[in-house]
């Protein structure tokens, strides 16, 4: 019966995740608002089915694991380093007001401190997800604006990490007489050991063990060792060190994030954290009792005050004070106005300590949702306020008169001519031969290469080189097909080849596309997904016997060029 329970709330959440999440994406809005609301739906406070709240919270612990190794993975160090000036005062500042908020409305309404405080961290800190798709929508993710969002979104995330481990030795259910100092110095000390044993073994262990995978050529055992190591370092932590799972899950994530299976760990093994994520957000959602909402309608109406003006006045004022245009301060204080799955770990951790109670888990879970709405709507206003503030001079030259400040470190870098751009996939001999070609015409290759030893040969020679599947579309982002003239597929026989050459066009209509197979057969196909020519081995072979031939019998150049090109308009015909 309990296979049956599973396999039920399995079945009943995704779905109603998959139905809520279509219509929010059709609608414009974040696939997170349908998540939440599917939640709701299947949960115990609205009629219908109800999904097994036990099971779903348990599964959604395997989600906030992957999730968490997923941050890791993807935290670059070097962007918050290059926003530093204005992204880590400006976070700091930022999550103490609105925590400092988020106690005070706490408070307000008869709360303990404990609760309060979560409740005002819960408040505190953006959603990674929500806030890096409403700036690459509007193409912003890689202006000065966006890496300025996101190197304050790192901060805020290493505030939530440290909360994650703060929070048990704060509040947790252990021995009472134990001095406060003493459990904060107790927890301080494990974390340390975690982060040594992680730093030192994990280094120099995980990518060997990697490396040994790898070399098998297997998709399915990379994609489960990804999966033990980050599992794994998981509950080992949580056995070994008694700090939570999650934090091992971040230091698990970057320890294979500074290895050279980043992109494909995150490509390859964690396309299944989507899935046990949504069921995190299902679990949450159906915390969220419509009608306890109506008992407080102040409480949620003060968090969305906190989270919709409170924290972006906070951000804005800040930005500008340290002499950025207007503009630029507006953007980042808007995508910040929302919370999401980091609100919702940090609820569901003061939930397991008992000092916060499911109401303040339901406001938090309306407040998500109502700002994850507005979020993009309101950044949709933000290029007519700009418009609005240059038609009258007079504020322009106020609001931007610090234009002339010096500009943090970061810069965003300039791509070279695309015409002088390529992205090579495959580096057998014939991409060895056109990538040595390219670079003799002053074209820049970059190659995509699943053979690791490969891509370490190409970069040692100063060649741009991604270790990673090209039929997955963040392998192909990061090979730099969005700008690049020219692809060239130079593998064939690669499965899901079309796929590949559809995604490029949809990521880059205007690149000239050159691809290779072995048989006439799948030219059509290869053309039909985007590709501008189509060299196939068959063909290829046919037409060097033809001009062997003709020039044996004394044909001249034009009449090998003619009988070729003859033979090549047939051949393609036939196929």
């Amino acid at each position: 019966m309990h296979a049956y329970d599973l396999i039920l709330t399995l079945t009943g959440g995704l779905t109603a995740a998959l139905v809520l999440g279509y219509v929010t994406h059709r609608l414009g809005l974040s696939p997170i608002v349908g998540y939440l609301l599917a939640g709701t739906l299947v949960g115990p406070h609205t009629p219908g089915f109800i999904a097994d709240a036990a099971l779903a919270e348990q599964l959604a612990e395997i989600g906030v694991i992957l999730l968490m190794f997923g941050v890791g993975l993807q935290f670059h160090i070097e962007e918050l380093l290059a926003v530093r000036r204005v992204a880590i005062p400006g976070a700091i500042a930022q999550s103490a007001v609105a925590t400092g908020l988020g106690v005070l409305l706490a408070w307000a309404f008869g709360w303990d401190r404990p609760g309060g405080l979560v409740f005002g961290l819960a408040l505190s800190v953006a959603s990674t997800v929500v806030l890096v798709r409403v700036l690459a929508e509007n193409n912003h993710l890689h202006t000065q604006a966006g890496h300025i969002a996101v190197g304050w979104l790192v901060v805020e995330d290493l505030f939530t990490v440290i909360a994650l481990v703060l929070l048990p030795g704060l509040f947790g259910a252990d021995d009472r007489q134990v001095p406060l100092w003493a459990a904060l110095a107790m927890t301080a000390l494990k974390v340390s050991a975690l982060v040594a044993f992680t730093s030192i073994v994990g280094v120099r262990l995980i990518p060997r063990v990697l490396d040994y995978v790898a070399n098998t050529r297997s998709r399915e055992l990379f994609t489960l060792t990804v999966l033990v190591i980050a599992l794994g370092i998981a509950v080992g932590s949580a056995l070994l060190f008694s700090v939570s799972m999650a934090l091992g899950a971040f230091l698990a994530g970057m320890v294979v994030g500074r290895s050279e299976y980043s992109l494909r760990a995150a490509s390859e093994a964690l396309p299944m954290k989507d899935a046990f994520a949504v069921l995190f957000f299902v679990s949450v959602g159906m915390l969220l009792d419509p009608g306890a909402l109506l008992e407080a309608p102040g409480l949620v109406l003060g968090a969305l005050a906190i989270v919709l003006i409170g924290k972006p006045l906070v951000a804005l004022v800040l930005i500008w004070a340290m002499k950025y245009p207007f503009r630029i301060a507006l953007t980042v204080a808007i995508a910040l106005s929302q919370i999401g799955e980091f609100s919702f770990i940090l609820a569901t951790i003061g939930r397991s300590l008992g000092v916060l109670s499911p109401g303040a888990t339901n406001v938090l879970v309306a407040t998500s949702i109502v700002s994850i709405v507005l979020n993009p709507i309101l950044y949709r206003g933000i290029a007519p306020l700009d418009r609005w503030i240059t038609a009258r001079p007079a504020l322009a030259r106020w609001l931007n008169r610090r234009d002339g400040a010096p500009e943090p470190n970061a810069a965003v870098p300039v791509s070279a001519d695309p015409a002088y751009r390529a992205v090579v996939i495959g580096y057998g001999p014939t991409g060895r031969t056109v990538v040595r070609l390219l670079r003799d015409n002053g074209i820049e290759p970059t190659v995509i290469e699943l053979n690791l030893e490969s891509v370490r040969e190409l970069r040692e020679a100063g060649v741009k080189a991604v270790y990673g599947d090209a039929t997955i579309a963040d392998t192909l982002s990061a090979a730099g097909v969005a700008s690049a003239g020219s692809l060239i597929l130079g593998s064939a026989g690669m499965p899901n080849g079309t796929e590949v050459l559809r995604m490029a066009r949809r990521a880059n209509p205007a690149i000239r596309v050159l691809a290779r197979t072995s048989y006439l057969r799948d030219v059509p196909a290869m053309q039909a997904a985007g590709a501008d020519s189509v060299y196939s081995g068959e063909g290829e072979v046919a037409l060097a016997f033809i001009e062997d031939l003709l020039d044996r019998l004394g044909a001249t150049a034009e009449q090998i060029d003619r009988e070729r090109a003859r033979a090549h308009r047939e051949l393609v015909e036939d196929a």
